[in-house]
């Protein structure tokens, strides 16, 4: 064998090895089952090709060579199958404790929760999730594991309104037949570069682009009104309740470097706090016409952060006083006058908790929303999938249980449905040992509760 092709396979090994830590990552998450077959694949032919070589290796420098290489492959094997086993036995783990309610077993009487005998059914109340695989999403359903469902472009390519319409109506027949309210269905449809429906439903140009800020904007209501009406007689129409919109974060001109998703300068509505206040109140006023609940977001804001948090960790530097008089105001707007639901973002508030995500800091979450404010809607996080989230001190399983402790309603996981599982777990073994706070599940029990009955 040559030194040239040697080291070939060296660098195929090197490249092996760094998919085994990788494969199982939300931003792999399209690929992650052919990527793990592609290290299984590529790791046992390069073990064996060594194995088969390395006898007529007769100089050393060779044969460490090829000791290096089967090293690597034995390693990406192993650590690649122990990581694909760990996320099988979790999801079983799972499926099994979480029990469904049919027309032959019908759902028992809720009873009190207590710190010693968690309702671990209940958890499911707590999660919107994504999906690839419709099938699975329904044994999901049918197992009560999810409070709502987000549909994304990937779900509606190639459909037009009935199919998309028709899959939903089979999830909510399951849910009738359980005696249980409706499933949230939740989009991203604000309008604009986020229209993750359209389509088959119209693409709309995004609020910002239908208002013009050097005009009177009470003299743009109507506008507003007839945008929202159209979003939301289109979305009602199929079976979405649930508007992952509108943006209330303010735009204060920032262009993030490497930023791939958030582009909230093309997103916000505008800059002038009292124009998105009464923009976002307006819009959400009118889907509520239509039995379509608006979410407003990205609470404590994104229009200061300099970083996009699908790919890393972010800060958001400014006092309470400067956010209160400021970049809050839209959000407390609507809060008090509508039913919005309110996404908790993963900038880390740096005045009030320099350690934690927003998305499951206490001190922002119950000290700020639930305390101060005495806020009682439904506070939703965005994508647990994010690197803010999954790649922190926290990671996605801690970072689940600190968030439902805090005081959050539901927890997204958009992209990687996958992550569903593990979090879940999470949830399910803090319910065991008693790291779950009883009193905290008990209000939010009652708040999705108190919701699910106006869901129609």
């Amino acid at each position: 064998m040559s030194n040239p092709s040697r080291l070939l396979r060296l660098v195929l090994a090197l490249g092996v090895f760094f998919l085994t830590f990788h494969f199982r990552t939300p931003v792999w998450s399209d690929w992650g089952n052919l990527l793990f077959w592609l290290i299984i694949i590529l790791s046992s032919f390069l073990i064996l090709t060594e194995i088969w070589a390395f006898h007529k290796i007769f100089r050393r420098k060779g044969r460490r060579l090829s000791v290096i290489i089967v090293a690597l492959a034995w390693l990406s094997l192993s650590i690649a199958t122990a990581s694909q086993v760990k996320f099988l036995l979790t999801k079983q783990t799972v499926l099994e404790n979480l029990t469904a309610a049919t027309p032959e077993t019908p759902k028992t009487p809720k009873t009190p929760k207590t710190p010693e005998t968690p309702n671990i059914v209940n958890l499911g109340q707590h999660f919107v999730i994504g999906y690839r695989d419709f099938d699975e999403l329904k044994l999901l359903v049918e197992k009560q594991g999810v409070a709502g469902v987000f549909i994304t472009n990937r779900n509606v390519r190639g459909k037009t309104k009935e199919q998309v319409k028709q899959e939903i109506k089979t999830l909510q027949e399951i849910r009738q037949s359980q005696g249980l309210p409706p499933l949230l269905i939740a989009a991203d449809q604000e309008g604009g570069i986020v229209s993750r429906l359209s389509p088959p439903l119209t693409k709309l140009p995004s609020l910002a682009k239908i208002i013009d800020d050097d005009k009177n904007i009470d003299q743009q209501k109507q506008k507003v009104i007839e945008y929202a009406a159209k979003q939301g007689q289109e979305l009602a129409e199929i079976g979405v309740n649930l508007n992952f919109a509108p943006v209330v974060d303010l735009n204060k001109g920032i262009r993030i470097v490497n930023d791939k998703y958030s582009k909230i300068n093309y997103r916000a509505i505008s800059e002038n706090k009292e124009v998105v206040a009464k923009v976002a109140l307006w819009y959400c006023q009118t889907l509520e016409k239509y039995n379509v609940k608006c979410t407003i977001k990205h609470f404590p804001g994104l229009g200061r952060v300099k970083t996009d948090t699908h790919i890393a960790e972010a800060e958001l530097n400014a006092s309470v006083a400067d956010l209160t008089n400021d970049d809050w105001v839209p959000f407390r707007e609507v809060m008090k006058n509508t039913q919005a639901f309110t996404m908790i973002g993963h900038a880390k508030l740096m005045a009030v908790d320099p350690v934690n995500a927003a998305s499951f800091s206490h001190k922002v979450v119950t000290d700020i929303i639930r305390k101060n404010w005495q806020h009682n809607g439904i506070l939703i996080t965005d994508d647990f999938g994010m690197q803010a989230v999954y790649g922190s001190k926290d990671g996605l399983e801690n970072a689940t249980v600190k968030s439902i402790n805090a005081g959050v309603d539901l927890i997204l996981l958009s992209y990687d449905n996958d992550l569903y599982y593990d979090a879940m777990y999470a949830l399910m073994q803090a319910a065991k040992t008693g790291k779950l706070d009883a009193e905290v599940l008990r209000k939010s029990g009652e708040r999705i509760d108190r919701f699910s009955s106006t869901i129609k």
